[in-house]
């Protein structure tokens, strides 16, 4: 079936799956999702304007990209990634995996990377474990840019700063900065100011390296925990979430070879508390 359609329709192979998945597609008057679907002579394939299959919506992410290799996504504050064990939570993997299998009963999703479940932002799945293997075996090497945008409690008084730091995990899964060198995992963050009054501050935050709530733990060594964020010193629960967005996602595609970026808006609600103010974030 899609090698017929690929031949007739001109349309790229992903283009053909989405006509697929949303049953547009019928053989003799019967709408077909899969692309295996067997095709024999003398039967009458047609393609509908609209679909007869509603596609499922997903609950708390858009997809930003997907082709037959990754799938990036704009994931919101709440949901979790994956799951951490056998619950039945929501998850973006969870989703992901039910969008990809509309195709076909056997494709799968494969985690690359996490964001924490009440971090937004950017992130990607991978479609196969080979191309899995490919981005975390070279995760530093094709990840050319990774910038969170934070809001964090109080006037960050340095304009720019480095934050360097061997990260350890507590008995209660609570990281924290150990004061001896060589102790722990090595994390280097990087802040830059980008709006700031005497309540809060608005950071773009870049990492040199990913450790397990690295931006986190590095924000309240710095003093100035993240909005929202009780188990890491906050004291303010106005904004309602964890004041912490992947804003970009720059990376080396691990087929193609070529440079992909994903860049979203600031959350309104980091920009509340800035509101009437003159200076702009960039």
């Amino acid at each position: 079936m899609l090698s017929f359609l690929l031949e007739h329709l001109k349309s790229g192979r992903n283009a053909v799956k989405s006509i697929l998945g949303r049953g547009q597609v019928s053989i003799d008057e019967k709408v077909v999702t899969k692309f295996n679907e067997p095709l024999q002579p003398g039967q009458i394939v047609s393609i509908s304007k609209e679909g007869a299959v509603a596609a499922p919506s997903l609950t708390g992410i858009n997809i930003l990209h997907e082709d037959d290799d990754i799938i990036v996504i704009r994931k919101e504050a709440g949901l979790l990634s994956i799951a951490t064990d056998k619950s039945d939570d929501l998850t973006a993997y969870r989703q992901l995996t039910e969008h990809v299998r509309r195709t076909d009963a056997l494709n799968r999703i494969f985690v690359v990377h996490r964001l924490d479940r009440d971090t937004s932002g950017v992130m990607m799945f991978a479609k196969s474990e080979e191309v899995q293997q490919t981005l975390q075996n070279n995760w530093k090497e094709n990840v050319q840019e990774r910038v969170y945008v934070a809001l964090v409690e109080g006037k960050v008084a340095q304009e720019e700063g480095t934050l360097s730091s061997w990260l350890k995990e507590t008995k209660t899964l609570k990281m924290y900065s150990s004061s001896r060198p060589n102790d722990g995992q090595h994390a280097i963050t990087h802040y830059k100011r980008l709006k700031s009054n005497r309540e809060f501050s608005l950071l773009e935050v870049r990492l040199e390296t990913g450790r397990k709530n690295q931006i986190r733990v590095h924000m309240e060594d710095l003093g100035h925990p993240i909005a929202g964020d009780r188990k890491y010193g906050a004291r303010t629960r106005d904004l309602g979430r964890l004041g912490l967005h992947a804003r970009v996602l720059s990376f080396i595609h691990p087929t193609t070879g070529k440079l992909m970026t994903f860049e979203t808006d600031i959350p309104k609600p980091f920009l509340y508390p800035f509101r009437g103010e003159t200076t702009s974030a960039q």
